[in-house]
């Protein structure tokens, strides 16, 4: 049994126990609340609340009990269910690390709520029909009295059989009747569905695919439809396992799939970004424990798989910088958001520092001379030098790639799954490097450096060591020792020359130059860990359309990400479930402040989750300067902040609008419950205060409980008395552009009778001030700043 399809044998021996319990339902329950008191993953059966379980006269169904194992939760999780389900049931096989062509329920529905004994009786004959290899007339009866229970519905339903008998049963949800359309031209009709109906869809089915593909599986398929979603149904089944393959999620959209679609949402363990509902959900829904499967844990599709682009939007002091830290660590361990605020923020701060400087996050904030230059890429005057790094005085112009090119560049770079160390030997921070091993074609250099796991380079007439004394002027070679020795880092990958356009081995960089005398000839040595050999990859396209030079070694236009999209294709076993490409963090501070199509660029497309590299409508764009293919890897996420007091909403970039989600940050004045300066209660004083800034001015320009949060330790007048004069009233007069009317209804003002408590006192010009001048002088106003320090003056604000 391949690894990857390890979980069909546990599977089909844990519904073979279950089967057990069909005359013990009882016992089955009392079972399952008991693990559920001891594992915090099965706590959302709340077998506690007996207005849920006492209807069921506590008996729970076989199909709820294997969706446990079949939920938004990540394999890690899964394994661990599946322990402790091997444990409880005495399931003597293997526990599966791999769930690949599993369809999965949303965490929000997770079981089956009505019709236990029909889903039994469905369970029972299934299982017998697989066994008999005869669809029984039981079987179609219980079929077709199963998903006429409220809140089943088809899908549900055979995707429940398909777990129990993998190789049996086939689900129906939307995606997969497609692709068995696209491939196989097999119609599966919607509305009412029989279980004769499905007998004869099963067997139309598995005609068809002996006739194409004889020793395909279900579940092999259920992986290709999700990894090419009919892209190409003419490939073979070995092709379509192989290819390079992508993680998504499908999300049923008919009403015969599931009568109750608001509760259920099916995601599948396959390799592709295809299948997106591309009318995603807003970040704050996903905390509601709306997560989808992770097939195997190279995938970054999870929680956060359809929030690629997210702007947290509001007025001052809303906390959208500081959420920026929690919805980056969210993203990055894949939680939901509420499951990360509700940890102490000082512990996420630090996790946030550690993924900063483990380059999984990145900060920036623009401002009206940010550009595409040192966004994208850009050309850059720098100071001639040496080779000695000494400055000649001169002024050359190179390409300079900007922070978020940089950024995307080193997003394919893998990590293992347990922590942030490197994974594949492969740095922080790689070049991508090429090697001509003697030359062009097989020779016997090449074959004793891919033996022996090193590259070898020659110039062995300078003897072993070389200094800034060296005379390099007979082969001019010096660039190339300088990159062997100096440029060429530990933790860097080098790709084998072949010829002027192909590769054929990739690896990573592991040791120091060394010189080995023992060799005839290239007696320069620096060891490699080959990740791939004996490959044929043509890598022009890569390598901004330029085909690899002579030179023994020369760094490429190639990314980082763009070789480890290489290795997945050409070796897709290097990356394990022990090894995962993490989530990456972009953070745009103060976005409506820059240019966006200046800065942005062709990139505005690109972000785009559809256009995404491996998505299904994957789009790359060739940069003005460097001549470079650029893609956006998928598991980069973009978060921005905006300031609507700055720019409202309603007037940023359309682009920009369409291909971000937006979620507003309100003043939260539950933050501030409970604080006190003497008889002033601090929430409600904001309240009412943002209550006034509406009514005169917008919504848009409220005040932040931040400004006030400094009270939750110094509740005392004189902290609050700072706040207003530094901070509150400032901010009052650039809202209302100088309008002390308006900010005097603001602070009530208005309601007091006594000037001495007013925080805003009106005056009136003194006519000797101007040598007793017969002019009627305007009113004008003045900060009281002795109110402030009066807790009376903030009587008209509670």
């Amino acid at each position: 049994m391949d690894k990857a399809y390890e979980w069909v044998p546990f599977y089909e021996a844990l519904a073979n126990k279950l089967l057990e319990y069909n005359d013990k339902r009882s016992e089955l329950f009392k079972l399952m609340k008991n693990l559920a008191s001891h594992q915090p993953l099965m706590k959302y059966f709340h077998f506690e609340r007996e207005e849920l379980w006492g209807p069921r006269n506590h008996r729970i169904d076989p199909f709820s009990v294997m969706s446990v194992l079949n939920r938004g939760i990540t394999n890690e999780n899964r394994t661990k269910l599946a322990e402790v389900f091997a444990n409880a049931f005495k399931v003597t096989l293997p526990v599966p690390t791999n769930f690949n062509g599993i369809p999965t329920f949303n965490n929000i529905k997770s079981f089956f709520d009505e019709g236990i004994d029909e889903l039994w009786d469905l369970f029972v004959s299934a299982i017998k029909s697989a066994e008999t290899n005869t669809f029984t007339d039981d079987f179609k009866n219980a079929f077709k009295k199963a998903i006429a229970i409220k809140g089943n519905g088809l899908a549900s339903i055979t995707i429940g059989l398909f777990w129990i008998r993998p190789n049996v049963f086939m689900p129906l949800d939307t995606y997969s009747r497609k692709f068995v359309f696209e491939r196989y031209g097999i119609v599966v009709p919607k509305g009412d569905f029989s279980g004769d109906d499905y007998v004869e869809f099963l067997n139309t089915l598995k005609n068809k695919i002996n006739e194409d593909s004889p020793n395909l599986t279900f579940p092999e398929l259920l992986y290709n439809a999700w990894s090419k979603k009919g892209k190409n149904p003419q490939l073979k089944s070995t092709e379509l396992i192989t290819d390079n393959q992508r993680t998504m999620q499908g999300k049923s959209t008919s009403n015969e799939d599931s009568p109750n679609l608001k509760f259920l949402e099916l995601s599948y363990n396959a390799k592709s970004e295809e299948g997106k509902n591309p009318h995603a959900e807003s970040p704050e829904s996903i905390t509601d424990n709306r997560r989808t499967s992770q097939g195997d844990s190279t995938s970054n599709d999870g929680i956060w798989a359809k929030n690629k682009n997210i702007i947290l939007y509001g007025p001052p002091g809303t906390g959208k910088t500081y959420s920026t830290i929690q919805y980056a660590v969210a993203i990055i361990e894949d939680k939901p958001l509420s499951e990360v605020k509700s940890e102490d923020y000082q512990e996420v701060f630090k996790r946030y520092l550690k993924y900063k400087d483990a380059g999984l996050i990145a900060f920036v904030t623009f401002h009206q001379s940010f550009s595409y230059e040192e966004f994208i890429e850009g050309i850059r005057p720098v100071v001639s030098s040496d080779e000695n790094g000494e400055s000649t005085g001169g002024i050359e112009y190179v390409i300079q790639d900007g922070v978020f090119k940089l950024f995307c560049n080193k997003a394919g770079t893998p990590i293992r799954a347990d922590d942030t160390s490197l994974d594949l030997g492969i740095g922080k921070n790689p070049t991508v490097w090429k090697v001509t091993l003697k030359g062009a074609g097989d020779n016997q250099i090449r074959t004793e450096c891919m033996e022996n796991g090193h590259i070898r380079i020659g110039w062995d007439g300078y003897g072993e060591i070389t200094s800034d004394a060296t005379d390099y002027t007979q082969y001019d070679d010096n660039p190339i020792l300088n990159a062997f020795y100096n440029k060429m880092q530990i933790g860097d990958i080098v790709m084998s020359c072949y010829s002027s356009r192909t590769i054929d081995a990739i690896g990573v960089i592991t040791g120091e130059p060394e010189w080995h005398d023992e060799y005839p000839e290239y007696k320069r040595l620096r060891k490699v860990k080959w990740l791939v050999k004996g490959i044929n990859e043509d890598i022009v396209d890569f390598n901004a359309g330029k085909i690899l030079n002579g030179l023994s070694v020369a760094k490429l236009s190639v990314s980082a990400t763009d070789a480890v999209q290489i290795l997945r294709k050409v070796n897709p076993n290097l990356f394990d479930q022990n090894v995962k490409i993490p989530n990456r963090v972009f953070i745009i501070d103060e976005i409506n402040r820059g240019n966006i199509s200046k800065i942005f660029g062709e990139l505005i497309t690109l972000i785009e989750p559809s256009k995404r590299i491996g998505a299904f409508e994957e789009l790359r764009a060739t940069l003005p300067y460097s001549r470079q293919d650029f893609g956006v890897p998928d598991n980069v996420f973009i978060i921005g902040t905006m300031n609507t007091a700055d720019r409202s909403i309603a007037m940023i970039d359309t682009a920009l609008r369409r291909r971000f989600e937006f979620v507003e940050m309100k003043p939260d004045t539950d933050k501030l419950k409970g604080v006190r300066v003497k008889n002033i209660d601090i929430s409600n004083m904001l309240d009412i205060i943002n209550k006034r800034i509406i009514v005169l001015l917008d919504r848009e320009h409220t005040i932040g409980h931040s400004y006030l949060l400094p009270l939750k330790t110094d509740p005392t007048i004189e902290t609050l008395a700072a706040i207003f004069q530094k901070r509150i009233i400032p901010l009052l007069q650039e809202y209302f552009y100088d309008d002390y009317e308006k900010i005097q209804l603001v602070l009530g003002d208005n309601q007091k009778t006594d000037d001495t408590t007013r925080f805003i006192v009106k005056k009136r010009v003194d006519n000797k001030l101007f040598g007793n001048t017969d002019v009627d002088f305007p009113e004008y106003y003045e900060i009281n700043n002795e109110a402030f320090l009066r807790i009376e003056a903030y009587a008209f604000l509670r």
